[in-house]
């Protein structure tokens, strides 16, 4: 199984830019699509971003489209979500998460492997 660090959060303005990481254990990350989720106070965890284990397919959630990034580095084991145009309600803990296979979900069930999260915070 897939070990899941995340790091790169932090405290930003808006309309700053982060980029988040996750590090990957293992070696079968290369062939599993890689997710990204956050998780507000008070609400459900929900999905942010995916990518198929090539890189080739990316998915986003509307809130995010045209803001942020996913991307990966199979040869350093790592997933990336770069954050531009930051805005008050990105502020999350974001997560990383896998499902065990090569293609890409939007489906929060379909993760079975998650890191600890990172947590962004976004002052107006």
């Amino acid at each position: 199984q897939v070990q899941l660090v995340e790091s790169g959060g932090g405290l930003v303005q808006a309309g700053d830019s982060l980029r988040l990481s996750c590090a990957a254990s293992g070696r079968s990350f290369s062939v599993y699509a890689m997710g990204w989720f956050r998780q507000a106070p008070g609400k459900e965890r929900e999905f942010v971003a995916a990518i198929s284990w090539s890189g080739g397919s990316t998915y986003y959630t509307d809130s995010v489209k045209g803001r942020f990034t996913i991307s990966r580095d199979n040869a350093k084991n790592t997933v990336y979500l770069q954050m531009n145009s930051l805005k008050p309600e990105d502020t999350a803990v974001y997560y990383c998460a896998s499902p065990g296979v090569s293609r890409a979900s939007m489906k929060i069930s379909e993760y079975g492997n998650w890191g600890q999260g990172t947590q962004v915070t976004v002052s107006s």
